[in-house]
C-alpha cells in the first residue's frame, strides 16, 4: 500500500469517526462530560504550579507570577490541540520568559524539559499495564492500526533508526564544533535544571505536585468515559492514559489526531458497540480540544492582552530578532 493511499484511508477513518461522534451526540450524558472537562482543567491548573516551581528553582531572586505561568501553560496546551508537532510549546516559551525578568530561552525551555520526566516514569508503567492487558497494540502491530505516522514507522523502522542514528551523529559534530561559542549556552541550560540538583525539592514542588495532577487527570477521564457510556474504571482510564502516552510520542497530528482515535477504538472494541467506541475516540478529543483551546485563548487575551494565538507568534519572533540584534550590538 503506498504512504498516499494509506494517509487517504486515514482521512476517510477519521471522518467516519467524527460523523459517528455527531450522530451520537443526543446519546452523550452531559453532566459527567462537564465535570471530566473541569477536572481536565484543574490538572493543567495544577501541572501549571509544578512548572513554576521550577522556574522559580532556576531564577529564585526573580518573581515569577503564578497568574502568567498558569496562563502561558494553558494557552500552550490549548495551541497544541489544533497545531500539529507541539507548535504550542513555542508560545509557551516565550510567554514563560517574558514573565520572568533576566529569564534567557536556553534556561526556560530545559525547565520545560523537567517536566518530563515525571512523563517518563509514569508513561513506564502506564504502557507496561496497557500491554499485558491483551487489548492494547503491541509496537509491532502499530502497522496494523489504521494511522499514517505509526504505520510509516512500524513498516519502515531502519529508516527511522538510520534517521534518529544522523541526527545524534550530526548533533555530537555540532557540539564539538561550537563547544568553545556554546558554553554560556549551557550555563543558562544548567540553570533551567537547577531544582533537579535538589532531590527532596524536586520530588516535593515538582514530582509530588505533578502526581497530584495526574490523579485529576485520572478523574477527567473516568468522567469522559462515562459520558460517552464506555465506562469508568481504573483499567479503563489506564487504557486510555496509554494510549496518549502513545500519541504524545507522534505529535505530527494536533493533538495526536489519528493515533488516538484508532488505539481507541482498537483498545475499546469490546466494551461497547462499535458506534459508541467510535464516537467517544473522536468525542474526547474534540472536548478537550475545544476546551483548553477556549480557556487558552481567554488567557491570552485577559492575562497576556494578546487578540490572537498569531500574535503571540509574531510577538515571540520580534522579540528574539531584537535579543539578537543587542547580542550583535
Amino acid at each position: 500500500m503506498t504512504i498516499t493511499a494509506t494517509f487517504t484511508d486515514d482521512v476517510r477513518s477519521f471522518t467516519d469517526a467524527i460523523a459517528e461522534f455527531f450522530g451520537q451526540l443526543s446519546q452523550i450524558e452531559l453532566k459527567p462530560l462537564l465535570i471530566g472537562l473541569a477536572f481536565f482543567i484543574a490538572y493543567l491548573s495544577v501541572r501549571s504550579l509544578a512548572f513554576r516551581n521550577i522556574l522559580r528553582a532556576a531564577y529564585p531572586d526573580e518573581w515569577v507570577d503564578t497568574r502568567r505561568i498558569w496562563g502561558a501553560y494553558i494557552a500552550a496546551y490549548g495551541f497544541n490541540n489544533v497545531v500539529p508537532a507541539r507548535g504550542g510549546d513555542v508560545i509557551k516559551l516565550f510567554l514563560a520568559k517574558s514573565s520572568i525578568p533576566n529569564s534567557t530561552y536556553p534556561a526556560v525551555a530545559a525547565a520545560m524539559l523537567v517536566e518530563s520526566v515525571f512523563d517518563v516514569v509514569m508513561g513506564v508503567f502506564i504502557l507496561g499495564f496497557a500491554f499485558t492487558q491483551g487489548v492494547f497494540p503491541k509496537p509491532p502491530d502499530w502497522a496494523t492500526t489504521g494511522t499514517f505516522d505509526l504505520r510509516l514507522f512500524a513498516e519502515h523502522p531502519r529508516v527511522l533508526l538510520f534517521g534518529l542514528t544522523a541526527f545524534a551523529v550530526i548533533g555530537l559534530v555540532l557540539f564539538a564544533w561550537f563547544s568553545h561559542r556554546l558554553r554560556r549556552f549551557w550555563q543558562r541550560v544548567r540553570q533551567g535544571l537547577a531544582v533537579l540538583r535538589d532531590r527532596d525539592l524536586y520530588l516535593r514542588t515538582v514530582f509530588g505536585v505533578q502526581l497530584g495532577a495526574w490523579l485529576l487527570r485520572c478523574t477527567a477521564f473516568w468522567f469522559l468515559l462515562d459520558a460517552f457510556h464506555i465506562g469508568g474504571s481504573v483499567k479503563n482510564v489506564l487504557l486510555v492514559l496509554g494510549v496518549n502516552a502513545v500519541a504524545a510520542a507522534v505529535p505530527f497530528t494536533p493533538g495526536g489526531a489519528g493515533v488516538q482515535q484508532a488505539f481507541l477504538v482498537k483498545v475499546f472494541a469490546g466494551a461497547a458497540a462499535t458506534s459508541t467506541v467510535a464516537a467517544y475516540s473522536v468525542g474526547q478529543q474534540v472536548a478537550i480540544a475545544a476546551t483548553t483551546f477556549l480557556v487558552g485563548f481567554l488567557a491570552l487575551v485577559t492575562i497576556f492582552e494578546f487578540r490572537s494565538f498569531r500574535d503571540v507568534i509574531e510577538a515571540g519572533r520580534a522579540h528574539r530578532e531584537a535579543e539578537r540584534s543587542h547580542t550583535r550590538g
